[in-house]
């Protein structure tokens, strides 16, 4: 099976060697620092028992320079997925297939759903519709990303814990074609159900995204310190049950208690979230999917969201910062 990942990072650089590991034929599309690494000396995978492996990749900025793909996983983040999808419908194998690896709500959540917002697009998320009309929506299936990693240097990813990346059809099939991708998954060693719902656990996990990602970039606070501190724990699930009646207006439905998904994220431990490493690497947040999008879709419900919105407006202004006046 031909793969190709859109976004060595640390998510993205992870699935790359195990795959490559486990006898895909992996390709991926990079920039900078990493791609001239990997070019240069492969990529390495540190796993989180400190054990390594290492694969030799086929590497390019641009996707069409790589072949037609079986498989097309999209793992940059949500806001850079505009700029990253060019080219990737042409790459596409006869009957390849796009798997979306974004945190938060994706592009297509009101696609092939019924309901009253069918078809309505996340301005949060996709601006002026050009992930949309770039990416063919019969060829899209969704995942689910659990695991945690870091860069720890360019061409080196750290993989601090977590396996688990869900499957699922927008239309909630069980195809086979999301068989495959699963199949492709367990051989590399991840746990990859084919599930029918993928939107209520994609809600399961933006429900604790939302409110650790912005509290860890305001504070520079692990998972861990944050729920250790009553007040900012407090915060996180005030966030989370306005997240939750935002989501249940859309008829998802939360299959644990808020408090059991409070425990599991203080049991990451020392973890630095996504938006905090990319706030201390001068990058831009990903707020759009992860935050702003919830109170968007607040509104069009009429949920009110007035700890989501304060939250909201410092991380926008943290953003605006010029990175020499972020402390670090």
């Amino acid at each position: 099976m031909r793969i190709c990942i859109v976004g060595a990072g640390a998510i993205g650089g992870m699935l790359a060697v195990r795959l490559a590991d486990s006898g895909s034929n992996v390709s991926v599309v990079a920039r900078g620092a990493q791609l001239a690494a990997i070019r240069e000396r492969g990529l390495t995978l540190i796993e989180a028992d400190d054990s390594r492996r290492h694969a030799f990749l086929n590497a390019d900025r641009n996707i069409a320079a790589l072949g037609p793909q079986d498989v097309i996983i999209l793992a940059v983040k949500a806001h850079q997925l505009a700029d990253a999808c060019a080219g990737v419908a042409d790459a596409l194998a006869p009957e390849g297939v796009i798997v979306t690896a974004q945190n938060g709500v994706p592009w297509w959540y009101f696609e092939k759903l019924a309901g009253p917002w069918a078809g309505r697009r996340v301005e949060s998320v996709d601006p002026h519709g050009r992930i949309a009309a770039a990416l063919p929506i019969d060829r899209v299936m969704g995942a689910v990303v659990y695991p945690a990693a870091e860069i720890e240097a360019p061409g080196v990813i750290r993989h601090i814990e977590g396996l688990r990346f869900s499957i699922g059809e927008l239309d909630g099939v069980a195809s086979a074609r999301a068989t495959r991708v699963s199949d492709a998954l367990r051989t590399a060693g991840f746990k990859a159900p084919v599930i029918s719902d993928i939107r209520s656990e994609i809600w399961t996990k933006l429900w604790g995204n939302l409110a650790f990602n912005p509290i860890s970039a305001l504070t520079r606070a692990t998972l861990a310190q944050i729920c250790a501190n009553p007040d900012t724990r407090e915060l996180a699930a005030n966030m989370m049950r306005e997240a939750q009646a935002v989501a249940e207006k859309l008829g998802v439905r939360f299959r644990i208690p808020l408090e059991k998904r409070l425990q599991g994220a203080a049991e990451v431990g020392e973890h630095k979230t996504s938006m905090l490493q990319d706030l201390e690497a001068g990058r831009e947040m990903e707020v759009g999917a992860l935050v702003a999008a919830v109170a968007e879709i607040g509104r069009w419900t009429d949920t009110p969201t007035p700890h989501i919105d304060s939250v909201l407006a410092c991380v926008r202004l943290l953003g605006q910062a010029p990175a020499s006046a972020v402390p670090v």
